[in-house]
């Protein structure tokens, strides 16, 4: 009966965690920029250019089967070979400067000499590869292989840096990026290090090699809102706004500004750009929605009361459209 009891208690932890674990799959992959976040979350496009994503991936299956993994673990099931470690600040610093080894078993190291630049660019792809698959301790290891086997590989230093990045050391990550960028500036380098930049609290600097990006890559969407971003941040909303509307069109550049303004606490001027948006589109729902809620929180009633008397005509106007 004990036994009974106990295996019953086991499994309806298990549920609970899984369901909790699907409850929060939308959320417990946000990584990020905060700011950056909120513009994605809108469609629009913001951050460190990355490594595309593997096909085929589901986060929210790789979340519900988490808590089956740690409940292997736990009872000793798990096989210790396909076990993965969290890299630390020490592990980098070893991957920097380890030569290049091969171990071919658990007692044996060979050591190959390669110097050649299609040696580099084998650990280049490979390094590529590891972070397409989202395994970034073995995509710093080959990268650093291809940055120690040819220092003036650009694209292994720029790769770096977005793999130093995932794993959250943002200080390594500038460093990789400032490397690439003085080996060639192109558009992608410089928009990471600018974001680099952006995320360490440099803001000055992050707009300056952002624009030097955006000079480089004029139509960027990326580029640009990470501009619009950096601006934000030093207070120049006017230039904010004109990187933001570059980078999507006039509507979208007043929403984000707006969404910007309403995180930083400044709801009149939110109001200001989410109302220049319903001019533009007057059943926009995201700004009928947001100035609903401002107007409310600032104690204009009757404009709360007509944004949320329009917000109602647009949905039913598009429930009827869709034939719901």
């Amino acid at each position: 009966m004990t036994k009974r009891r106990l295996i019953a208690v086991l499994i309806a932890f298990i549920l609970t965690v899984a369901a909790t674990a699907m409850w929060s799959a939308a959320t417990i992959e946000r990584e990020g920029d905060p700011d950056a976040i909120v513009l994605e979350d809108s469609g629009s496009e913001a951050g460190a250019a990355e490594a595309p994503q593997k096909k085929g991936g589901n986060k929210v299956v790789k979340v519900l089967a988490a808590p089956f993994k740690a409940f292997g673990k736990l009872f000793g099931r798990g096989d210790d070979k396909n076990k993965v470690y969290r890299m630390t600040e020490k592990d980098a610093e070893r991957f920097e400067s380890a030569g290049v080894t091969r171990i071919d078993d658990a007692t044996t190291a060979t050591v190959k000499k390669e110097t050649s630049a299609s040696s580099a660019r084998e650990h280049l792809e490979l390094g590529r590869e590891y972070l397409v698959d989202g395994r970034y301790n073995e995509a710093v290891s080959e990268l650093s292989m291809a940055v120690s086997l040819d220092p003036k590989l650009t694209e292994a230093h720029n790769l770096l840096g977005v793999a130093y990045d995932k794993k959250g050391f943002g200080d390594r990550a500038k460093d990789s990026f400032e490397r690439a960028v003085k080996l060639q500036e192109d558009a992608d380098t410089l928009n990471n290090l600018g974001f680099s930049l952006y995320e360490n609290g440099n803001y000055r600097a992050a707009v300056d090699r952002l624009k030097r990006a955006a000079k480089l890559a004029p139509t960027d969407e990326r580029i640009l809102n990470n501009l619009g971003l950096a601006y934000c941040r030093l207070g120049k909303v006017d230039e904010a706004y004109k990187a933001f509307t570059r980078a999507t069109g006039p509507l979208n550049g007043n929403l984000n500004t707006a969404k910007m303004l309403e995180r930083f606490g400044r709801e009149d001027d939110a109001i200001r750009y989410y109302e220049a948006a319903r001019q533009i589109d007057p059943v926009n729902t995201i700004a009928l929605r947001r100035l609903a809620d401002l107007y409310q929180r600032v104690g204009r009633t009757a404009e709360s009361i007509d944004a949320r008397a329009a917000l109602a005509l647009a949905s039913n106007n598009a429930s009827a459209i869709t034939g719901r």
